[in-house]
């Protein structure tokens, strides 16, 4: 019973991290950071001149794109060494366009590694180590503290509601703040769509 608690409390918080994650893909995503997974299988791949570790991250209808990218970056790097990290970049934005796209969302550029956010860090740290006990010890620490802080607020508005109807407004908009995050929380858990409980 403990180990089936201890296996649901993991997949609870990894999920809230999911939803998180999810809200901000649209702007934000480590995939389009020099530090990112992509540009790291990029930089061994002009390394060992073999473009099979970036393919991945492509459909298979752009990878004749991106195999000719690679050539072309392969060929100029003999002719101008000095240029090489120029080249390199334009390999890098390339093929990270080509990913982005295919995740529909707009390329605006490449990024610096420190950009990467910490919890995404984190998450990449884990699948280094071989270990995730760090990374859902945080994340525990983090969800435990997001509801405790809304389920504080919506307490502490209740007893004023009544005051007046500003002091209710403000009750009801902590309410259901507190109500669609944890309802949130619950359906990404039961494998609905996050998006139902913000329509």
């Amino acid at each position: 019973m403990k180990n089936t608690f201890s296996t649901f409390f993991v997949v609870f918080v990894t999920l809230v991290f999911v939803i998180i994650c999810l809200g901000r893909a649209g702007v934000y995503a480590h995939c389009d950071t020099m530090g990112g997974p992509v540009v790291k299988d990029a930089k061994m791949a002009l390394e060992k001149k073999d473009v099979t570790p970036v393919l991945k991250w492509v459909s298979k209808e752009k990878v004749p794109e991106v195999r000719a990218a690679f050539e072309a970056v392969l060929l100029e790097r003999t002719k101008s060494p000095e240029a090489k990290e120029k080249v390199d970049m334009k390999f890098f934005e390339t093929l990270v366009r080509i990913h982005r796209e295919g995740e529909g969302v707009t390329f605006t550029g490449i990024k610096p590694a420190d950009a990467i956010d910490p919890i995404e860090a984190e998450t990449d740290k884990a699948l280094e180590v071989g270990s995730v006990d760090d990374l859902t010890t945080e994340m525990s620490r983090h969800l435990t503290s997001s509801i405790k802080e809304r389920f504080t607020r919506v307490l502490d508005k209740e007893k004023h509601m009544n005051d007046s109807v500003e002091a209710g407004r403000e009750y009801v908009e902590a309410y259901v703040e507190y109500l669609h995050y944890v309802v949130g929380v619950h359906k990404a858990i039961a494998g609905e769509d996050e998006h139902h409980h913000e329509e």
